[in-house]
């Protein structure tokens, strides 16, 4: 590996991890913890699934998810209902609420993320930030 690039990589890598962490630390009162936050986000993103399912998908125990799916069921954020293809298992949707808190939740980090360019960043700056997305997004489809 080209020794430049792995340097570039260190360095994106170690500029952008506190930077999700610090968005993902912002938490109004009540909000929902990351690991509940992320099960809406998939249901939000890959529509109804099993508790099963979106264990795998996070890469948890499936005990560990019907914990945070039980949490969600009483916040009333997902619902469950029988699958249409076997009524055995049963699929968890977003509800209605459970959008509107994920919508909360993303403009609140949209917000600060605004604030901390606009506040740190020229606009020659904020240019060059734009011209990077489409390489890090890119990037993000090979990691």
């Amino acid at each position: 590996m080209d020794t430049d690039t792995a340097r570039i990589a260190a360095d994106l890598r170690a500029c952008l991890g506190p930077l999700v962490r610090r968005l993902r630390q912002v938490k109004p009162d009540g909000e929902l913890t990351l690991s509940q936050t992320s099960a809406l986000v998939r249901l939000d993103r890959e529509g109804p699934a099993t508790a099963t399912e979106l264990a795998a998908g996070e890469g948890i125990r499936p005990q560990s998810m019907g914990t945070i799916v039980a949490t969600l069921l009483e916040r009333g954020l997902v619902a469950r209902a029988a699958d249409p293809a076997d009524g055995r298992r049963a699929v968890l949707s977003l509800t209605e609420a459970g959008r509107e808190g994920l919508r909360g939740a993303r403009e609140e980090r949209a917000r600060r993320l605004t604030a901390a360019i606009s506040a740190e960043l020229t606009p020659a700056e904020q240019q060059q930030l734009a011209a990077a997305i489409p390489l890090l997004e890119r990037i993000s489809h090979r990691v």
